[in-house]
């Protein structure tokens, strides 16, 4: 298995597209191997079988995220429907992708069939709701376009949350996207039911 990036290499010119298809395809196992064996980057793969790797996040955003992460999960525990996800967990989409976005929820009724070996694997779905947290180096037309690729592929609700430039994009499905001006919340009813992310340690960090 061939290593691509050792643990000192520069990330100044990431994110990477690296092309791969047609001169190599690689499986799901394949991916998830080499994954693991890249801990020091966050790596999905398009559509189109490309790989994409990422430096890890900076302090404020992964501080930004550990808080949206904190909020959905603590919803999820109480309302005992679905399950939360963190950015560490990726999901193959119908199109073949593999994402990880910032933060996700999925149905436990859409995780009950899966094995529990299945489930230590990035998981066969696309999650019903998704969070993208843009960080100072993310082009922003780039995260767009994920978050039509989620919802083309079967989510209900995603969210674009810009701390750049403190707003808030909502996509729906069958819906044109929605653009919030530093809203304080936001609710993702009906689709999470009572789930209101509030935001104000997003825009204003506590430190």
């Amino acid at each position: 298995m061939v290593i691509l990036a050792k643990p000192d290499t520069a990330v100044d010119a990431l994110p990477l597209l690296l092309r791969l298809d047609p001169a190599v395809r690689l499986s799901d196992e394949q991916l998830l191997e080499i994954c693991r064996l890249n801990r020091d980057l966050r790596i999905e793969r398009t559509s189109q079988g490309d790989l994409v790797m990422m430096a890890p996040a900076g302090g404020g955003s992964g501080e930004r995220n550990a808080e949206i992460v904190y909020q959905l999960r603590k919803w999820a525990k109480e309302d005992a429907t679905g399950v939360a996800f963190d950015s560490s967990a990726g999901f193959i989409l119908p199109n073949r992708a593999m994402r990880a976005p910032d933060a996700a929820w999925v149905r436990r009724s859409r995780l009950t069939g899966l094995t529990r070996q299945e489930k230590e694997k990035f998981l066969p779905l696309c999650p019903d709701f998704v969070i993208e947290l843009r960080s100072a180096s993310d082009r922003l037309e780039e995260q767009r376009e994920k978050l039509r690729e989620y919802i083309e592929n079967g989510a209900s609700l995603g969210w674009l949350i810009d701390p750049v430039t403190r707003r808030l994009h909502v996509y729906r499905a069958s819906q044109a996207p929605e653009i919030l001006k530093a809203p304080r919340s936001v609710s993702a009813d009906p689709v999470l039911p009572g789930f209101q992310l509030q935001l104000e340690e997003i825009w204003n960090p506590s430190w």
